[in-house]
């Protein structure tokens, strides 16, 4: 058998494996506050700076608006957020958190360190870590160049 098409081999198995496991080990974590992962994540954006435009929303995760919109939309039906039209461009949809979204982040505190310990072992220690978001900002960036220029 030809070893370029065994799974074993394949690079992009393990990487999608790795995010399915860590995005179930939120799972529970998230769960409690009815929040599910791509919610989580529009949470993180919105708490680093709150009031942003969809688009730079969308930027931020490497997402199509047209993937997040719906998102934003079922938040905002949660109450975790709120959509306006922007003042300079009415055609801009900024979206801000709601208190509820605020308040989210005190009860969600312990999700970064109980995940992040989940996933330490043998050769993921707290001193590797930095050079592995290197190595995968890497590998991304890669892909997203080509992605752009093809």
């Amino acid at each position: 058998m030809d070893g370029r098409f065994k799974l074993d081999n394949q690079l992009c198995f393990r990487l999608y494996t790795a995010s399915r496991l860590i995005t179930q080990a939120y799972h529970p974590l998230l769960a409690e506050q009815g929040l599910t992962y791509p919610q989580y994540l529009v949470l993180m954006v919105l708490w680093e700076k709150d009031a942003q435009p969809v688009n730079d929303i969308a930027r931020r995760l490497m997402l199509e608006t047209n993937t997040v919109t719906p998102l934003l939309k079922r938040m905002e039906a949660e109450g975790i957020l709120t959509r306006t039209q922007g003042k300079k461009d009415a055609r801009q949809m900024i979206v801000k958190l709601t208190r509820k979204g605020r308040d989210l982040q005190d009860k969600l505190m312990r999700v970064p360190e109980t995940v992040g310990s989940a996933v330490l072992c043998e050769s993921v220690t707290p001193e590797t870590v930095p050079g592995l978001f290197t190595m995968l900002d890497n590998i991304i960036n890669q892909l997203k160049n080509k992605s752009e220029n093809s």
